[in-house]
């Protein structure tokens, strides 16, 4: 399969008031096509400023980041991103904010097809205000895929929903990708989450961080909520939190802050 998100040797340092705040060191990744990967850290490592510049919406330090072969530079077409918020234009309904994902396509896809792929056949007229979270985030979801990205990017985009909502777009992606074929790269604090929807996790470590380990989750999907063959996995992922096998921190851990988050 061919690889479509090359990290290549990517470190990132940020100049605050004079001083160097170095925050991604020597980041290396190879990301295959239609692959769901997550990306897992301690809170405030990198993990939304990898997606940034693999999204092109920020410059590496050093290093450089490929998709398709071809280098990214500034904000790149062939991705599209999913915030922890939906970001929606208040003053548009949905199916206009839908529409706004399609402006570099030359010929329009039908925005009722996707507003249905999401379950929002029925609220092409709403207004933004007028949905609860999870169907923002829906309308959210459709915007980003509608100009067929290459890459889909995701940053917590459901860490803002309740329990039940959060499952369900869960699924939806996991659906969706698998449907499209669509390479998808999430960050995330949710061990579970990684472990449903991902292909492989990468695990980061604390600031400036760098790749502690990819585990790979040799499952199909869609997978079985609560699945017992994947708790090996959960527990070699927690382990790198401070977590033992009896769900104990090990509060000497510099990597514990991610289970606060």
């Amino acid at each position: 399969m061919a690889e479509q998100v090359a990290i290549q040797n990517v470190s990132k340092i940020f100049n605050q008031s004079g001083n160097r705040l170095p925050v991604l060191d020597r980041i290396n990744v190879e990301i295959k096509r239609g692959e769901i990967v997550a990306i897992l850290g301690p809170s405030g490592c990198g993990k939304s400023t990898l997606l940034r510049l693999i999204g092109g919406l920020d410059d590496a330090s050093s290093g450089e980041i490929r998709l398709g072969g071809q280098v990214v530079v500034k904000s790149d077409p062939r991705c599209a991103v999913v915030f922890q918020e939906p970001r929606l234009f208040p003053w548009k309904r949905v199916g206009a904010n839908v529409a706004v994902g399609s402006r570099r396509l030359h010929e329009r896809p039908s925005i009722g097809k996707w507003l249905e792929r999401v379950g929002l056949a029925d609220f092409a007229d709403s207004y933004p205000h007028q949905l609860s979270g999870g169907m923002a985030q829906r309308v959210a979801l459709a915007r980003a895929l509608i100009g067929h990205p290459q890459v889909l990017l995701l940053d917590e985009p459901f860490a803002a929903l309740d329990a039940l909502t959060r499952l369900q777009m869960q699924d939806l992606l996991a659906g969706v990708c698998s449907d499209l074929g669509t390479t998808a790269v999430m960050v995330t604090h949710d061990v579970d989450e990684a472990l449903h929807l991902a292909d492989r996790v990468i695990v980061m470590s604390q600031r400036p961080a760098s790749v502690v380990e990819v585990i790979t989750v040799d499952h199909p999907r869609p997978r079985e909520r609560g699945d017992a063959s994947l708790a090996p996995l959960r527990s070699a992922i927690l382990r790198h939190f401070g977590f033992d096998l009896g769900g104990h921190a090990a509060r000497s851990n510099p990597l514990l802050a991610v289970a606060a988050d």
